[in-house]
C-alpha cells in the first residue's frame, strides 16, 4: 500500500473521531454549481471541420473516477483514482494514482467537496505529467492536452490556474470537453447541443462560440460545440484556452478527428475515453480498500458507532441488492 493511502487512513481517523467526539456543524451548505448558459443558436457559427487520418501529433488526457467505501447520513470515505494516457504513434502509455478522502457533511456538502478534491489531483497529476520523463519538457512533446469538464480554473470553482498557465508557456493545445453538458440551453430552455446538431449541414463541425472566456466567473475558454467523427450523431461541449482562439477553428480541431473513431467510443476522443477506464477501479481493489477501512477504525475504536450511522442511511441499498456502497454505480447521485 502507498504512503499515500496511509497518510489518507491517518487523516480518516482524525476526522471521524473529531465528528465522533464533537458531532458537525449543521446548516445550509454552499453547493456551487456551474452557471447556465442560455443562448440562442445561430446557423452562421456553424463550421466544418476536415477529416484527418494519419495525425503524428501526441495526446495526453487526464481523468478521475470516486467510488463510495463507506457512507452514512453525514459523512463518507472514498476512493479516489486519477489516471493519464499518453498517446503517440497510435500507442497508449497509462499509469494512475490511488487516494483515500473523507468528507464529513450533508450529501450536497460532500458531493461539492467530491468535485474540487477530483480537481485537485487531475491538476497535480497533469502538472506533473508536463515535465514527466517519457513525456518531456519540449511542447513538442505534448500537441494536445485534454481534461474532462469545462473550462473552470481558480481555487474557488475549478482546475489549478498554475496547469492553465504552464500549458500556455509551453504552447500545448488545452481543451476541455465535457461527458455531458445540463448547463448548456437554448434560448427555451432545450438541450443546446441536440438544437444545433439539427441545424448543421456538416458531418464533422464546430459550433464557435457559445460563450467567449470569462474569467472573471472563472471561465478560462471559448465555449464551443463539436462533432468529430461522421458516424457518430453525437456532438460534445469543447472549451478552447484564450490563448488558442487567434488559431483558425478547423487548423486547431481537426486533428481530434484522427482519434475520435475508435468502436469503444465512436465520437469521443479515444484519449480520454482511455483516462476515464484507467481511473476506474476493479471490484476486488475496491474490496481490499474497504477491508482496510474498516481495519484501521477498528484499531481507532471507532467501527461500531459508525456502523450504526451507516444501517440508519443503507436500507435502501439493502433492499436493491447492494451490499456495498461501491457498487452504486453513480458516486455524484448516491454521496
Amino acid at each position: 500500500m502507498s504512503d499515500r493511502i496511509w497518510e489518507d487512513l491517518a487523516e480518516m481517523k482524525k476526522k471521524l473521531s473529531q465528528y465522533v467526539d464533537k458531532g458537525r456543524v449543521t446548516g445550509h451548505a454552499e453547493v456551487k454549481e456551474e452557471p447556465v448558459i442560455a443562448v440562442k443558436p445561430d446557423v452562421f457559427k456553424i463550421r466544418p471541420l476536415k477529416k484527418v487520418s494519419g495525425y503524428e501529433g501526441r495526446f495526453l488526457a487526464v481523468d478521475c473516477s470516486t467510488r463510495t467505501l463507506k457512507r452514512a447520513n453525514c459523512w463518507g470515505i472514498y476512493l479516489m483514482r486519477v489516471a493519464y494516457t499518453y498517446i503517440r504513434e497510435r500507442k497508449p502509455e497509462w499509469g494512475y494514482k490511488e487516494s483515500i478522502h473523507t468528507a464529513i457533511g450533508g450529501a450536497d456538502k460532500r458531493r461539492t467537496e467530491l468535485r474540487d478534491k477530483r480537481f485537485e489531483l487531475e491538476s497535480e497529476m497533469a502538472l506533473s505529467l508536463i515535465y514527466a520523463p517519457h513525456v518531456g519538457r519540449s511542447p513538442d512533446h505534448v500537441d494536445y492536452f485534454l481534461l474532462d469538464g469545462g473550462s473552470f480554473f481558480g481555487e474557488k470553482r475549478g482546475f489549478k490556474v498554475a496547469l492553465y498557465e504552464k500549458c500556455r508557456e509551453l504552447g500545448i493545445n488545452l481543451l476541455t470537453i465535457s461527458k455531458r453538458s445540463p448547463t448548456l440551453n437554448d434560448d427555451v430552455g432545450r438541450d443546446f447541443i441536440a438544437t444545433v446538431s439539427t441545424l448543421s449541414p456538416y458531418s464533422i463541425w464546430v459550433y464557435y462560440p457559445v460563450e467567449k472566456t470569462n474569467k472573471d466567473k472563472h471561465l478560462y475558454g471559448d465555449v464551443s460545440v463539436i462533432k468529430i467523427c461522421e458516424d457518430s450523431p453525437r456532438a460534445f461541449r469543447c472549451d478552447i484556452m484564450d490563448y488558442l482562439t487567434n488559431r483558425e477553428m478547423d487548423e486547431l480541431l481537426s486533428p481530434l478527428t484522427s482519434v475520435s473513431e475508435d468502436p469503444r467510443c465512436l465520437g469521443y476522443p479515444i484519449p480520454l475515453y482511455l483516462a476515464h477506464e484507467f481511473s476506474a477501479s476493479s471490484e476486488s481493489m475496491l474490496l481490499h480498500h474497504y477491508d482496510q477501512v474498516e481495519k484501521e477504525l477498528g484499531n481507532a475504536g471507532l467501527l461500531d458507532v459508525l456502523r450504526r450511522e451507516e444501517l440508519t442511511c443503507s436500507f435502501v441499498d439493502e433492499l436493491h441488492g447492494v451490499r456495498h456502497a461501491y457498487e452504486r454505480e453513480y458516486w455524484d447521485e448516491y454521496v
